[in-house]
């Protein structure tokens, strides 16, 4: 199992972590909502609770719960800018198409 990140992504994550001054990484979930199912969560994490997974990808830990872990298995987080809008984007293995507005995925 593994969750990786872009170059991008790590990057932003770090420079985050660092501007708020605490975290240990990002958090990575699934929730089920939108018009295909699914939808990524991402926030910072701020501790490692029992019930979750910790990868660690170019000096970032990504924590994912126990109920996203086969959700996310094989992602890659991705950031990625076009013109003034920005947002972490994932490339999911298992997705098997998004909505129109990319907010969310079917499996």
């Amino acid at each position: 199992m593994a969750v990786t990140l872009s170059p991008a992504a790590a990057d932003r994550v770090k420079t985050f972590l660092a501007a708020r001054g605490h975290g240990v990484g990002l958090r990575l979930a699934i929730k089920r909502t939108g018009c295909s199912g699914y939808a990524y969560v991402v926030n910072y994490a701020e501790g490692i609770g029992p019930e979750d997974t910790v990868f660690e990808d170019q000096g970032v830990k990504v924590v994912v719960d126990a109920g996203s872990l086969d959700l996310v298995d094989g992602t890659e987080v991705d950031f990625v800018k076009h013109g003034l809008n920005e947002a972490f984007k994932f490339k999911n293995p298992k997705a098997r198409g998004e909505c129109g507005c990319g907010e969310s995925f079917s499996l």
